[in-house]
């Protein structure tokens, strides 16, 4: 440990460490705009800058490694002023609509003008006059964009997508994409981890609110929703819940009072999901067919797939996601069952994920041009809903979701966690391959936030070699590996947010930094507790089969629950 002096206090710091990461530890506060944690500094901000005795001028904190015996003010009038003309140079060439920005309340910018007492424009400077892109379901407003670079880095160095960079030298300086044409057709793949990082309103996703609430107050329609696993373990954080907190009561009672018709847990359809995914495996197992075989839940690694692994498509689960299981098992037999047309069922999803709004809009998902999905709300917009009809989540008294796709197994619901997929499909596959229900049903190698597991599970006389892999850079990796002709794994799921659905990118911002943590630790508590954590004892989904589906990858199930994908070309 090094002896270091800051503020006129004596504190430790390990060797090597930057002088920002030994301050957090202290619980001393310095702001900063273009750090990222996890990824190696930029310095370019100079947010972070403090005063380092016997240097020449200020240091940036975030970038400069810790000395023994320095000695370092955080808050001296110099680093104070110097913080202070950032942030006005900042809104110098800022737009004066925060009454309008969809980040107003939770702008980093704004936070920082108020933190260091900026209540009047020092500097005017002409303004930039950029064309907002909203081609797709991400919105970029570059009039907003403070250029701190960390949309650039999250795209990059940990996604390995590289849809936007820096365009430009000094002052004409932007961001953009390649040959400056729309997201909607460069290599983005709509994950929206850019609009987490991003501290101000320039990334925000195209928002379906004034659709929703058109099709709620129209009264010729029939209004479902259904909500993803991991959105009621972080609904709660916009209404001020400790993050981990799980709502679902709560949050189901919130839906009905805002005026759904019905309310589905899209917990049920994992279940649905992975009676069909792992019947999938199995079959792919026992017939030869092409492994290893890749989880399909994702939309955000499906299109990653089509556009870099073209080649790897046959890998890949012919299976709807959850979202899209839901939506067609509501079209179909819910509208028989309740002697509705379908036309006029209206079709919500609540997700903790961007790319889901592009998953709906594709013409796959659109069987005879009627969507399986209309309208899908983000984690954030649900939370925008509820606040527009004046709806208190948390006076809620809890209630359940409807019937018939009210039910669900625990197997389900961790389907919201990086792992939680594999842990469900092993445990029904297990039961699928030998009938035998697995002696221990968690699975602790594949629990957690690290981007890339692995085991063997026994099942029966075959050892399954299976991967769980979150982030799409680390999903990189792997698939060079199967490019270069490794063969000893048989099943891999791919998430595209690190930590999977619970840090997606339609989640609450302004969080927490451990609240993914806090949201995937709850899903795994809902597991200990709860009886039903096997998808295949799921009573309402082999009802499902039993009236109507027939059978896992049957003729009905295949031609409602599966799809096909096909290769992109990319700028």
């Amino acid at each position: 440990m090094i002896e270091m002096q800051v503020d006129g206090r004596d504190i430790e710091a390990r060797e090597g460490e930057t002088i920002l990461a030994a301050l957090k530890r202290e619980g001393i506060q310095v702001p900063t705009l273009c750090y990222m944690e996890g990824l190696l500094p930029s310095g370019s901000c100079r947010m972070c800058v403090v005063e380092m005795e016997g240097a020449a001028g200020l240091i940036p904190s975030c970038s400069y490694p810790v000395a023994q015996g320095m000695k370092i003010q955080t808050r001296s009038p110099k680093v104070l002023e110097a913080r202070k003309t950032i942030v006005e140079l900042l809104l110098g060439n800022h737009p004066d609509d925060c009454l309008y920005c969809v980040r107003s309340g939770k702008c980093d910018l704004q936070q920082l003008a108020q933190t260091m007492g900026v209540r009047q424009r020092s500097f005017r400077g002409k303004k930039n006059q950029m064309e907002k892109d909203v081609s797709g379901p991400i919105v970029r407003d570059p009039e907003k964009c403070i250029l701190c670079g960390r949309c650039v880095r999250v795209c990059e160095e940990v996604q390995g997508i590289g849809a936007i960079e820096f365009v430009g030298r000094g002052c004409r300086s932007y961001i953009g994409t390649a040959f400056d044409q729309g997201l909607n057709v460069s290599t983005c793949v709509n994950c929206g981890q850019c609009i987490v990082a991003c501290p101000t309103g320039a990334l925000s996703e195209h928002s379906s609110i004034n659709d929703v609430v058109a099709a709620l107050t129209d009264p010729n329609r029939m209004v479902v929703v259904q909500h993803a696993p991991s959105v009621s373990v972080s609904l709660g954080e916009e209404f001020g819940v400790e993050p981990g907190q799980d709502v679902d009561g709560k949050m189901v009672a919130a839906l009905r009072r805002v005026g759904f018709d019905r309310v589905f847990d899209t917990s049920f359809t994992a279940d649905l999901t992975i009676m069909e995914e792992a019947s999938e495996l199995a079959a792919r197992i026992s017939g030869g067919g092409v492994l290893p075989m890749f989880t399909s839940c994702s939309p955000g690694w499906i299109k990653f797939v089509e556009q870099f692994y073209p080649d790897l498509i046959p890998n890949l689960s012919s299976c709807k996601s959850p979202q899209q299981m839901m939506g067609a098992v509501i079209k179909s037999y819910f509208a028989e069952r309740e002697k509705i047309d379908p036309a006029r069922i209206v079709s919500v999803s609540i997700m903790p994920c961007t790319a889901k709004k592009f998953e709906c809009d594709r013409p796959e998902m659109a069987p005879n041009h009627v969507p399986d999905v209309d309208y899908v709300l983000t984690t954030r917009e649900a939370a925008q809903l509820l606040r527009m009809f004046g709806v208190d989540l948390l006076a809620m008294t809890p209630e359940e979701a409807d019937t018939p796709f009210g039910e669900r197994s625990t197997a389900g619901k961790i389907f919201g966690a990086s792992g939680g997929v594999m842990e469900a499909a092993v445990r029904t596959a297990h039961f699928l391959l030998t009938g035998k229900e697995l002696d221990r049903l968690d699975m602790q190698p594949l629990r957690g936030m690290k981007g890339a597991k692995e085991i063997r599970a026994k099942i029966g006389d075959l050892e399954v070699g299976a991967a769980v892999v979150s982030g799409l850079g680390n999903a990189r990796k792997l698939l060079e590996e199967i490019r270069a002709g490794r063969k000893d794994l048989h099943f891999i799921e791919f998430m595209t947010c690190p930590g999977g659905c619970i840090n997606g990118g339609g989640q609450p911002i302004g969080s927490d930094p451990d609240a993914a943590r806090a949201r995937m630790q709850a899903l795994y508590r809902i597991d200990q507790v709860e009886s039903l954590r096997v998808s295949h004892k799921n009573t309402q989904v082999a009802r499902l089969y039993e009236e109507y589906l027939g059978k896992p990858l049957g003729k009905k199930s295949h031609q409602l629950l599966h799809t096909h994908y096909n290769a992109r070309d990319i700028l």
